[in-house]
């Protein structure tokens, strides 16, 4: 400790914010979850616990949240594991050109690229639809109809982070001993055997980190829907975090938005659990 002050002593500043930003409002956030404001309360309730288990719009919004996780966590992670291998291929010419234009969309901010988005997909006057009718094709009512609103949303996410995945899973992939590509060609394995066999397989491990990554980012969902579709058309597009946005900010009914966020929090600590303790290796 003697020997280390100064650098205790640089650390202090981060420290103190830390403990006043983060540490600070979580805990008064947990109090919030387990306190009753009413004035017949005697403070201490389960009373936003049992309201969160019977509201029909939680499990509502739990089931626009999974659905946009089912369809996009797994498309996108293909396409990822495809953008990898080919990034690896030595036929790409240009290749830290083209690792950089995929990856590219992670370093946009949020609200820019979800605004562009919108103006994109907007029904009317967006750019997409205007191709479309120029093709002769139909039009589809990108953000103004359920379905296709919930299809957008997924879309969106996967343009802005299949290529931080694809260059997650391209570290893996240079990890794999090329020897045992050489190997199995000279066994007469073809690509699809080698790819099937000896890639994903020791792909595993990388596959399931950026799928646990996926999942947990995916349940936080928060501002594509709010700056997209707005939780529309109706409530189509509603997600967990919009509806905590909502009971927090717009409500002002912080407790019961404090049980929403403990409860959120829960739900993708016990997802990231259960996927990290899923085998890596065949046995």
């Amino acid at each position: 400790m003697r020997s280390s002050r100064a650098a205790y002593a640089f650390l202090l500043p981060y420290f103190g914010i830390f403990l006043l930003f983060w540490v600070g409002p979580t805990v008064q956030s947990l109090l919030l979850a387990f306190y009753d404001a009413r004035p017949e309360s005697t403070g201490f309730s389960l009373v936003h616990w049992r309201r969160l288990w019977n509201d029909p719009f939680v499990w509502r919004s739990l089931r626009v949240t999974w659905t946009i996780l089912l369809v996009q966590v797994p498309f996108m992670l293909t396409l990822a594991t495809l953008l990898a291998v080919a990034f690896s291929s030595r036929r790409l010419r240009l290749t830290g050109f083209h690792r950089f234009a995929f990856f590219a969309p992670v370093v946009v901010a949020e609200v820019a690229y979800s605004a562009v988005f919108r103006l994109l997909l907007n029904t009317d006057f967006g750019l997409v639809n205007a191709t479309l009718r120029r093709l002769g094709m139909p039009e589809p009512a990108w953000l103004d109809s359920a379905n296709w609103a919930m299809l957008s949303l997924a879309l969106v996410m996967t343009w802005r982070w299949t290529g931080y995945n694809a260059i997650l899973i391209l570290a893996g992939l240079n990890n794999i001993p090329r020897d045992i590509y050489e190997a199995a060609s000279l066994d007469g394995a073809g690509a699809w055997q080698q790819f099937r066999r000896l890639t994903l397989p020791h792909l595993r491990p990388v596959l399931l980190f950026c799928l646990t990554l996926s999942c947990v980012g995916t349940l936080q969902m928060f501002t594509e829907p709010y700056l997209l579709t707005g939780g529309g058309p109706g409530v189509s597009t509603f997600t967990l975090g919009l509806y905590l946005y909502h009971q927090g900010f717009v409500s002002f009914n912080f407790g019961y938005a404090s049980a929403l966020a403990y409860a959120l929090a829960l739900m993708a600590g016990l997802c990231a659990w259960l996927l990290l303790r899923t085998p890596t290796e065949e046995r």
